[in-house]
């Protein structure tokens, strides 16, 4: 049953690929302004002319801290908020902050338990809106991409924010939430919240950041088999989908379809992968005398196909959503994850930000290929020079950097120590996972790395779970906007290229032996960047019959 399901997931993806992608493309090429869209800009008072590159980054960055301000205000008054019936009081300051740079940042890492922690008014005036928007600044920074590659203007941020809120956000999350409500994920003011207005939009903006403190584990939120194969859906949706927005806009479709071949055919590997692994018995069970799937931290509704499928589908993304214990994976089931997310966000990765990371791999590959042939590459008729392939480099290695810096310093200066729970490799994959994770606002965990110690633990605030807090606060800011500044400069230094007609010696972009190097590229560059951290962690895991 496991392969029958990923079969027909991986099918129902192909087809809703071509009609969301399209729909997307009208809605970002169009020049009509509608009457609600017109009355909301003209309450921001913004004229929809084109931006650029510069400015589009400062009102990408101005909304943003904005947004963080507000937040964090929100969650530091919860004793002042309606629709608290718990009588929540606000956590720390050191939480806040690492809750509210999680959200602003689309990354929604969670150092705390979100029915024990928030009122109904924090998870909706404050998360759920943050749902919406950060997966929208996401999606804005792509098309301005898009458009700086087909030579047109980049278009108007604020516009392009209104557009992605009300015109794909927001449908699809009023259909999905009120699909999952019909299947018994809660909707109230009392009782158990309002879960499925939110848990609809923590996948489908590739958010993750669960009401429940187990995420979509707990029946409330992820009820059966049925909400399980939407809800993964859902997380693949606009990130897969866009790359046929992209064919589109930029005038070839086949372009769209090969990048779209690039991500499916790592993602469907590492399906295959996980679904084997966890298929198998582990070391520790076979010297117990175990036999069997290793059902250890799983959900015995969805079974190893479902989990395995998820497990690959929220870090391909960037989503971070679980429905089982990432802790609780074979050696090798717990790697895949750590690859995907060693890959940047490019495999599918969150909505817009995935997509974009490709396009920086697509543009490496290409000048890659140039080298090998030696001419002076090309994409799309357009001359890439050193300016572009600076900004790529420096985009593309960013992440992995801060991942290796931020892990080094968890672990080099022992500030780290109070928030590891296991020792020995598990411990190391816990804390490696914990900064791959937040870098690239994943917001998943290997979940014995905490921030939040209980008050009765006598730790509250101790200086270790601070450094956890405002470490991985930082992590989560930086590894959001220095890719985001750099792409919007590469955005507006295509912009002003001319496109040339495609001569003898142009290597073409959308052929399967380009998909191939561009899958290369983006294998050496990225997982193969942590390969002796992952030799360190859960490949040595796999090899020995330690379950911690």
């Amino acid at each position: 049953m496991g392969v029958v399901q990923i079969i027909v997931f991986c099918a129902v993806l192909l087809a809703i690929v071509p009609l969301l992608g399209g729909y997307m493309a009208r809605v970002y090429t169009s020049e009509r302004i509608r009457p609600v869209e017109r009355l909301v800009l003209k309450l921001l008072r913004v004229e929809p002319a084109s931006q650029t590159w510069k400015t589009y980054a400062a009102s990408v960055v101005l909304f943003s801290l904005v947004s963080w301000l507000l937040l964090y205000l929100i969650l530091r008054t919860q004793t002042a908020h309606p629709f608290n019936p718990n009588g929540f009081n606000s956590g720390t300051w050191d939480l806040s902050f690492n809750t509210v740079s999680s959200f602003v940042t689309n990354t929604n890492w969670q150092f705390y338990g979100g029915e024990t922690t928030l009122s109904y008014f924090s998870q909706m005036a404050g998360l759920a809106v943050q749902n919406f928007v950060s997966a929208a600044v996401g999606i804005t920074v792509l098309i301005a991409l898009i458009r700086g590659i087909a030579s047109k203007p980049l278009g108007n941020f604020w516009q392009d924010l209104t557009r992605t809120v009300m015109y794909v956000l927001l449908p699809i999350s009023v259909v999905g939430a009120l699909l999952l409500a019909s299947q018994g994920v809660v909707q109230s003011l009392s009782d158990w919240g309002p879960v499925a207005s939110q848990e609809i939009i923590k996948l489908l903006g590739t958010n993750g950041g669960g009401f429940f403190n187990v995420n979509s584990a707990f029946p409330y939120e992820n009820p059966n088999g049925f909400t399980n194969f939407v809800e993964m859906l859902a997380m693949l949706a606009i990130p897969a989908s866009l790359t046929y927005t992209y064919g589109r806009m930029v005038g070839s479709r086949r372009q769209g379809w090969t990048v779209f071949g690039v991500m499916f055919t790592v993602f469907v590997i590492g399906v295959v992968a996980v679904y084997l692994a966890e298929s198998s018995v582990t070391p520790a069970q076979q010297a117990a005398g175990l036999t069997g799937a290793n059902l250890e931290g799983k959900e015995l509704r969805f079974g190893t196909g479902g989990t395995a499928l998820w497990t690959v589908v929220t870090t391909a993304t960037s989503t971070g959503a679980v429905n089982a214990a990432f802790e609780s994976l074979t050696g090798i089931g717990g790697l895949i994850p750590m690859v995907n997310l060693g890959f940047g966000e490019s495999i599918f990765g969150g909505v817009g930000t995935g997509l974009y990371t490709m396009l920086l791999y697509v543009l490496l590959a290409v000048f890659i290929g140039g080298l090998m042939v030696g001419r002076t590459p090309e994409y799309l008729g357009k001359k890439l020079e050193a300016r572009e392939i600076k900004l790529v480099v420096l985009a593309l290695l960013a992440t992995p950097l801060l991942v290796l810096v931020t892990t080094s310093l968890a672990l080099g200066t022992g500030h780290g120590g109070p928030s590891i729970y296991a020792s020995g490799p598990q411990g190391f994959s816990e804390t490696l996972y914990a900064y791959l994770s937040q870098a690239n606002n994943n917001g998943s965990a290997f979940a014995g790395y905490t921030g939040y110690l209980q008050p009765e633990a006598g730790n509250l605030g101790a200086n270790g779970v601070t450094f956890a807090d405002l470490l991985g606060g930082l992590t989560m800011l930086i590894g959001r906007f220095v890719p985001i500044v750099l792409t919007l400069a590469l955005a507006g230094a295509m912009r002003n290229k001319r496109a040339a007609p495609a001569g003898l010696g142009t290597m073409r972009t959308d052929t399967p032996t380009f998909a191939g190097l561009t899958v290369g590229t983006v294998v050496i560059v990225g997982a193969l960047t942590f390969l002796p951290a992952f030799l360190l962690g859960p490949v040595v895991q796999g090899l020995t019959t330690q379950l911690f």
